[in-house]
């Protein structure tokens, strides 16, 4: 949870859209993910350097057949102060691999927030952009944010 606080408090696109936010804001969505942990459908996985929780994401699939192939990443996060020491990097290699070796997933899929760099970032790892959602985000005024869609082939 303090993870989730740091990171939405720094600016981070992780599901609360104005900071500041609180711990008791945080526990609630924290408290649906944990309800929603399953094998086959929910999975959260985290990143830590030893007791310190330092970055984390969450899997999701849909059951229904149409779609039960491919997956989505949310909340994908790492702590501001370590960033730049190969958290995230770490992060997504390890989603890719529980996505296809544990949960038989053929496709992930995530949207990010355009304007600071991390097309770039998941670029880097493989993802490719897809789409775009123009001015989909308003972050305040006049400060309005493309939704960047993308995607990757396991």
């Amino acid at each position: 949870m303090r993870c989730w606080v740091d990171v939405s408090n720094a600016g981070g696109a992780v599901g609360f859209p104005f900071a500041p936010v609180d711990e008791d804001e945080v526990a609630a969505a924290v408290d649906a993910i944990v309800g929603a942990l399953d094998p086959a459908t929910c999975r959260v996985v985290m990143a830590s350097d030893g007791e310190e929780l330092v970055g984390w994401l969450v899997i999701r699939r849909d059951t229904f057949a149409l779609i039960s192939h491919w997956g989505m990443l949310h909340r994908v996060q790492s702590r501001p102060e370590r960033r730049g020491e190969g958290v995230g990097s770490a992060l997504m290699t390890e989603a890719r691999r529980i996505a296809r070796d544990e949960m038989g997933l053929e496709q992930l899929r995530l949207a990010a927030r355009a304007g600071i760099g991390l097309e770039t970032f998941y670029g880097r790892l493989g993802w490719k952009e897809i789409g775009r959602w123009p001015g989909a985000l308003r972050l305040g005024p006049g400060d309005d944010r493309d939704e960047v869609l993308m995607f990757l082939q396991l």
